[in-house]
């Protein structure tokens, strides 16, 4: 993966209704340790780190990269929204495309943060790259990832194998609006 390019970074903070995107200060290390190290959160990506090995690695600013949001309720990081340009992947429909991840700390799961970070990442990405499609992968298995793909207007490309499970791969289109 590789940054989006030409863009201006770090971006004026993102407020929504409940949230802030904002860039990873030092007092979010803590709570990059514990979504990294969530065995929940990791269920399909391949398994949490351990957290002795995070203590010890992470830096004091953590993730600080154009494309990395820390998103922020009542001033408390609760998770994460990763934009990145696709080089690299392995299926020819996302090679080249802006790339949507996303990680939520458990105690915010349910709660409608996910499509409102999303969302404002997403519109960020369009008024920063108009007409940049957007990809998405996330394991067919993850349920509540794949609902928040489809309320983000994310249309299924292909199903394919890799990492030992059944990958779903997603695209929106800019035109696409969200729900």
């Amino acid at each position: 993966m590789e940054d989006l390019g030409d863009i201006t970074w770090p971006p004026e903070p993102i407020e929504t209704e409940r949230l802030v995107l904002r860039e990873p200060e030092p007092r979010d290390r803590t709570a990059f340790i514990e979504l990294l190290a969530s065995p929940e959160v990791h269920t399909y990506l391949g398994g949490p780190r351990p957290r002795d090995e995070l203590e010890r690695e992470m830096p004091e600013t953590p993730e600080r990269w154009p494309g990395s949001f820390v998103v922020d309720l009542d001033g408390s990081m609760i998770g994460q929204i990763l934009l990145r340009r696709a080089t690299g992947h392995s299926r020819p429909a996302a090679a080249g495309k802006a790339d949507l991840g996303y990680m939520f700390l458990p105690r915010a799961w349910g709660l409608g943060y996910g499509v409102e970070a999303c969302t404002a990442a997403l519109g960020w990405l369009e008024a920063a790259l108009p007409g940049e499609p957007v990809v998405l992968t996330t394991q067919s298995a993850n349920l509540g990832s794949m609902r928040l793909a489809a309320k983000l207007g994310f249309t299924e490309v292909e199903r394919f194998e890799a990492w030992g499970a059944e990958q779903w791969l997603g695209m929106r289109s800019p035109a696409t609006p969200s729900s």
